[in-house]
């Protein structure tokens, strides 16, 4: 190949422990920073070769390819990811959508769904934009920004990543390496390099808990414990299985939506 491989990785905290030391795995790469959903539209248009991108986002193109083992992904409380009501859950009506992630967005929408059936009239939570500029009776909140909330605020408040395992007894995927189809190179290299760069990572999570935390205007245990005890790097046959589940949910929903 005559130019670069174009890696796109997500800049949330999440995400630190996956390109750990990556640039030095794979110095010829051009490794990009951006939004899961900035990463998912560059990738589908072509402008990547491989991202980290929402698990939604991999249902999009049935020739997409997962790349490693290495995966964004939790068995419990994810603490990052969040919907938050002024209301009862039973009574939401309006529903604004963290723009970050459009994975967080059909699992809040289906969960909602499932288990209360309701369907809300949705919105967009725009980046940038604060939770007091929202009127919705509730909203999604994702990412580094969610660490920030104060859920003593709001009526009731769902962890997303607990309320999906309670639901399936299934972890949660948020977001995997993936790869276009239509690539003349040989992943192989890559695919080690991704899975070393997260081992490496996950050796050093207190490290990147300091690194990190202070610009984040979080504590820096705050930070260790959200990266050892909320977050799972390892895409396991049960992690597959939660995601084909999820798999099945999204088509359902892409179809009410649809015909809605």
């Amino acid at each position: 190949m005559d130019r670069p491989v174009r890696i796109g990785a997500v800049s949330y905290l999440n995400t630190k422990p996956l390109v750990y030391g990556l640039a030095n795995q794979l110095p010829e790469a051009e490794i990009v920073f951006d939004l899961p959903s900035r990463l998912a539209d560059a990738l589908a248009n072509r402008e990547l070769d491989i991202a980290l991108i929402p698990t939604v986002e991999y249902f999009q193109d049935p020739e997409y390819q997962i790349v490693s083992d290495a995966c964004i992904a939790c068995r419990g409380e994810v603490y990052s990811v969040s919907l938050l009501s002024r209301c009862h859950s039973a009574d939401i009506k309006t529903l604004a959508l963290d723009e970050g992630s459009r994975t967080s967005a059909a699992l809040v929408q289906i969960l909602l769904k499932k288990r209360l059936g309701i369907v809300p009239e949705l919105s967009p939570f725009p980046i940038g934009s604060e939770l007091s500029q929202l009127t919705t009776d509730a909203m999604l909140i994702i990412g580094d920004r969610g660490m920030h909330v104060d859920k003593s605020e709001f009526e009731e408040t769902w962890d997303l990543g607990q309320a999906w395992v309670d639901w399936t007894g299934l972890p949660f995927v948020f977001a995997m390496w993936t790869a276009r189809a239509d690539l003349d190179f040989d992943l192989a290299p890559i695919e080690m390099a991704l899975s070393s760069a997260r081992d490496e990572g996950v050796k050093h999570l207190s490290e990147i808990a300091a690194s990190h935390a202070e610009q984040l205007g979080i504590s820096r245990q705050q930070c260790e414990v959200y990266l050892k005890e909320h977050l799972y790097f390892y895409l396991g046959e049960q992690e597959r299985q939660g995601q084909e589940l999820f798999r099945q949910y999204v088509d359902e929903l892409s179809a009410v939506s649809q015909n809605g």
